[in-house]
């Protein structure tokens, strides 16, 4: 029987690798279950994705506005043990755009894919606040289009945050993968710069049938967290 906070414990650093499974207990749907933000759309992808954004920006705004902004949504166990964590000793690499991570206090974050609450105009690049583009997605100075600073299909992945993802991997002796099915690349390939004799532990309800080694403790992360 795995012992998890004695695994822990004894780690000298721990990198988390998150999904949306995460914030679920925060009540921010993920994207794959039936209940989830795909769900009932026939192409989900192209709604988040750079084509559409360019090509529909109307379209674009208002599946984003209506279905991915949780601004009331507050960070649950998981999220604050981890922060506990990774801040002594460790570093936090998330799929997650709802920012809830660093909201938890947690200091060493990588967003792999982008910040929701990130908000800029493509046109001038200035910044803006996210409760003005949930009023509009117009920049009434110079009729540019603004954006959230979110990774959309389509667009590649900011070289400072595979970086950062990399290093914090390559430094971990423990790793833990909660929160996600952990198919989707490039986040799945993260695995690849971990060290030979670093242990992998995945935590999900469903189990996990991943391509390299790994430790499975199969059951609810909030009551795994709580434990901690």
């Amino acid at each position: 029987m795995l012992d998890l906070q004695a695994t822990i414990k004894a780690a000298k650093f721990v990198t988390f690798l998150t999904g949306a499974g995460v914030s679920t207990p925060s009540g921010i749907p993920d994207y794959r279950s039936k209940n989830g933000l795909y769900a009932n759309q026939q192409s989900p992808e192209y709604l988040l994705s750079t084509e559409n954004l360019q090509q529909h920006p109307a379209d674009f705004y208002q599946f984003v506005k209506e279905n991915m902004y949780y601004p009331q949504a507050k960070p649950n166990v998981i999220h604050e043990k981890m922060a506990a964590i990774s801040n002594e000793k460790g570093a936090i690499v998330t799929q997650n755009v709802d920012g809830l991570h660093k909201a938890a206090g947690a200091k060493h974050v990588v967003e792999f894919h982008g910040n929701l609450y990130h908000i800029y105009c493509q046109k001038c690049h200035q910044n803006f606040g996210y409760q003005q583009y949930l009023t509009s997605d117009c920049h009434a100075a110079d009729g540019g289009i603004l954006r959230p600073d979110i990774v959309l299909y389509g667009e590649a992945l900011p070289e400072q945050a595979i970086s950062q993802a990399v290093a914090a991997v390559n430094q971990a002796d423990l790793i833990i993968i909660c929160g996600t099915s952990f198919r989707v690349a490039p986040f799945s390939l993260l695995v690849n710069y971990a060290q030979p004799n670093a242990r992998v532990i995945a935590i999900n309800e469903e189990k996990l049938e991943l391509p390299f080694p790994f430790e499975m403790v199969q059951a609810n992360a909030v009551d795994v967290f709580q434990q901690l």
